[in-house]
């Protein structure tokens, strides 16, 4: 690697270890012989995977990171990025559900939550015995999320009491634990945001309807609500004051998810069209032999490995940072823009070159269009992405 990118970082090792593999053939057979054969129906019906959510967590896909004391497989970032593929190339809704679970829900508590709270939080959540969600977004702020309106007080015991609506919250119908982010003292800013673990049966607790979505929609997605609802002071994660900078670290992880979710989608469209271009003939002979599908292939081709590099290249970056500290924000938003824009263009032309098959649902190949926008916006838009990168860039703000 040349210029700064050399610079700054080691260089990168991509010989995967056994583990590694051993992940990625777990999730490949699960995604081929379960996920697979029902996608299609569960995304007409917007019906939420449960019993494959559950059996992936049995498999150790619901906490691959998560160490073995918790439930999880123990394993790295590359681990979780290689099997995120798998699910993602099967049915991204699925995957969302896997990314939320790992990377925001998991993530979070291990690196910031105490002993107690891993035992009790993550353990559920790695295992499948339990569903995770991430509550940062409310309907007045998305991108600008340290303009929060969700307030926390305290009670006489010490208790928190909080009020207020979160918005788009992947798995709030089904989620029993939530990681939520309220302001604890206002008029501090970003200063003033705590986080704290949610339990979604406990009273004040309230889910809105099934947000109907465009794509990925068998996740389930709401608003949820709270009204005098008492969070136990144990269920504050990490120390009062910290939520904002907690939320931003866990969203760098999260965005390798996301970057790994949307090469599972591009990864997808461009087989199902390299097939095409094989099968389909036109004017006596194969499409794929005419010049102008040629050049779309090899475009595609090089935006998915582009994609499929950086985003290796953002999870071994992270798994190097918790060995030996740093940061690894600029790698997840690189990948995450790259991917995510690569996961449209990709699925736009192989809309294309199916032709009126494209846009039949008789092919999954509509699905993908419609899943790969979604990883253009959630997790910080591709705009957020790319202030995050040329900020670190130029060191300006």
């Amino acid at each position: 690697m040349g210029g700064s990118i050399a610079s700054r970082s080691p260089p990168v090792d991509f010989r995967f270890t056994e583990d590694q593999l051993s992940i990625q053939s777990v999730a490949r057979d699960f995604a081929q012989k379960r996920i697979v054969p029902v996608a299609a129906e569960l995304d007409a019906k917007g019906e939420f995977p449960l019993e494959n959510i559950r059996e992936m967590g049995q498999l150790g896909l619901m906490g691959i990171e998560v160490p073995e004391t918790y439930g999880g497989a123990g394993m790295d970032p590359v681990a979780y990025v290689l099997a995120m593929i798998e699910i993602a190339a099967a049915d991204a809704a699925t995957a969302t559900v896997m990314s939320v679970n790992n990377s925001l829900f998991c993530n979070g508590i291990l690196k910031h939550g105490n002993e107690e709270q891993k035992q009790k939080f993550v353990r559920a959540i790695a295992t499948g015995e339990a569903i995770g969600a991430y509550a940062l977004t409310e309907p007045q702020s998305g991108s600008d999320a340290s303009a929060m309106h969700t307030r926390a007080t305290k009670n006489a015991n010490g208790d928190w009491v909080i009020n207020g609506k979160k918005s788009w919250i992947t798995s709030g119908p089904v989620a029993r634990y939530i990681v939520l982010f309220a302001i604890s003292t206002p008029g501090i800013g970003a200063k003033g945001v705590s986080a704290f673990i949610i339990d979604t049966q406990l009273p004040g607790f309230h889910a809105g309807k099934t947000e109907p979505k465009l794509g990925i929609r068998a996740s389930a997605t709401c608003e949820i609500e709270f009204t005098d609802y008492v969070c136990p002071k144990e269920n504050l994660l990490g120390e009062e004051g910290r939520g904002f900078s907690i939320a931003m670290g866990v969203l760098d992880a999260g965005r390798i998810g996301i970057a790994s979710q949307a090469v599972g989608i591009a990864r997808a469209a461009y087989e199902a069209t390299l097939q095409w271009s094989r099968d389909r003939k036109a004017f006596g002979q194969p499409i794929g032999s005419f010049q102008m599908t040629q050049s779309k292939i090899a475009d595609m081709k090089c935006k998915l490995d582009a994609a499929t590099l950086l985003t290796l290249r953002a999870a071994w970056t992270k798994g190097e940072t918790e060995k030996h500290g740093g940061r690894f924000g600029t790698e997840a938003a690189v990948a995450k823009l790259t991917a995510s824009e690569a996961a449209m263009w990709i699925s736009h032309q192989a809309v294309q070159i199916h032709g009126g098959m494209g846009y039949s649902k008789e092919m999954p190949l509509e699905r993908y269009f419609r899943d790969a926008k979604i990883t253009e916006i959630y997790e910080g838009t591709s705009e957020i992405q790319r202030m995050v990168i040329a900020r670190a860039e130029t060191g300006l703000r």
